[in-house]
């Protein structure tokens, strides 16, 4: 089994900036990469930013040049670095694993991010 639990999410104003964390526990090794996914009301489910084993990177065009995704491996921890924050960047954030144990893709419960004035 793979625990992800998310922090670091609040309300902030347009222009500001969050760092959220993800800890990671149990099988740690059976990783393969992890994803931080974000859901407004009423939307779909969308992938935000993502790292590798090898420390590749991927982000959604929405993220690029104002996110950052990284990785502690010594504490265990992915973060998103989120500046320039906009409205419509008001989601609920979550951790995502992919991993070799079942249930292979594992969610963390979620940290709100509310950008208002």
């Amino acid at each position: 089994q793979v625990q992800l639990v998310e922090s670091g999410g609040g309300l902030v104003q347009p222009g500001g900036s969050l760092r959220l964390s993800c800890a990671v526990s149990g099988n740690i090794d059976s990783i393969a990469n992890i994803a931080w996914y974000r859901q407004a009301p009423e939307n779909q489910r969308e992938e935000v930013a993502n790292i590798g084993q090898r420390g590749n990177v991927y982000y959604a065009g929405s993220a690029k040049d104002r996110f950052t995704i990284s990785r502690d491996n010594t504490d265990n921890a992915v973060y998103l670095q989120m500046n320039s924050l906009q409205p419509d960047d008001t989601a609920v954030y979550y951790c995502n694993a992919r991993a070799r144990v079942a249930p292979y893709v594992f969610w963390g419960r979620g940290t709100q991010v509310t950008v208002s004035s």
